[in-house]
């Protein structure tokens, strides 16, 4: 993928923003930078709540989450940082005192079976204290977990990806892709405008047309390869307001009346889902022999190398 499109002159776009999501189903921090790993972003859902099961829990059924912050010290987005003893993410929630969670990874015991979505594995067990802070903030047993990368290898869908691209516990993919046009249009529709973080992308891009990122097959930020993998197929945390965590029907109305697959995709059988923001994999071989320079900057050049004519066309 990639080979033989040589980059345009001028940009179709750029970074304007930057997010990692370091708890699944949590807040996201924004950042000017970000050092790309194999997997992603650093950091961003290396750790998830689950049920006694090992099931995940999201928003989708504990819209509270959307309440839980969390803080990372800033020199974790320095490239190659390495955390000491005394390097904590930091988790606040309302009501509740902050939870600080160690960042080095010092023999923690592992618990088996747990699962996003149709993948399960082993993860690192964070502790009694985490366990009982999400346990009183949702009312429920939980335990926090963070993936073992040690022991386990996440493979995002062969269908749609070739090679091998690996994920953490994101829903599916490194990477989510979204332009500020796109939000700025459905705004357009509401009669209160909604932030972005109701659709919890990594790269927030600026300067192109409403939903011209469905099309983007080929791209490049900076000087790294990424590829458009599918459409991002909503759930319901798009309807919770991130500042409260209460949902409500209006913004799946006007996403149902502009981004169904009945609107974009009209030949397609999921007519009534709805999509928003392109799912993506970066080219990381490309760059595997290199100990440095491996950042994405708010600011950052967007180039489209490679594009379908139309949403309808897209991989969904």
């Amino acid at each position: 993928m990639g080979d033989g499109a040589s980059t345009p002159p001028t940009p179709s776009a750029k970074v304007s923003a930057i997010f990692i999501y370091p708890v699944k189903s949590c807040r996201g921090i924004s950042v000017s930078h970000a050092p790309l790993i194999h997997t992603g972003f650093r950091w961003d859902r290396q750790w998830m709540v689950v049920n006694p099961q090992g099931r995940m829990y999201t928003q989708r059924v504990e819209p509270k989450l959307a309440l839980v912050e969390v803080e990372l010290p800033p020199e974790a987005f320095l490239e190659n940082w390495e955390p000491t003893q005394d390097s904590y993410m930091v988790v606040k929630a309302p009501g509740m005192q902050a939870l600080r969670v160690c960042l080095r990874k010092q023999g923690q015991e592992v618990a088996d079976a747990v699962s996003v979505w149709e993948w399960t594995g082993s993860a690192w067990d964070e502790g009694a204290e985490a366990s009982q802070w999400f346990s009183d903030y949702l009312g429920k047993p939980c335990q926090l977990v963070r993936f073992n990368t040690a022991s386990e290898v996440r493979q995002v869908d062969p269908d749609y990806v070739k090679g091998q691209h690996d994920t953490l516990f994101t829903d599916g993919y490194p990477f989510l892709l979204a332009s500020q046009e796109s939000l700025n249009a459905i705004n357009e529709h509401l009669k209160e405008p909604i932030s972005i973080n109701r659709f919890r992308p990594n790269i927030l891009v600026e300067g192109c047309e409403p939903f011209s990122e469905d099309l983007w097959t080929d791209i490049k930020i900076s000087k790294f390869s990424f590829f458009g993998v599918k459409l991002c197929y909503r759930c319901k945390i798009p309807t919770i307001n991130q500042e409260t965590g209460i949902a409500g029907p209006e913004t799946n109305e006007i996403l149902m009346k502009t981004r169904s697959g009945e609107i974009i995709r009209p030949n397609d059988k999921n007519k009534k889902r709805v999509y928003f923001g392109q799912n993506m994999t970066w080219n990381w071989t490309e760059f595997s022999a290199e100990r440095s320079g491996k950042i994405i900057e708010v600011g950052d050049p967007v180039y489209v190398l490679r594009k379908v004519s139309s949403s309808a066309e897209a991989a969904a």
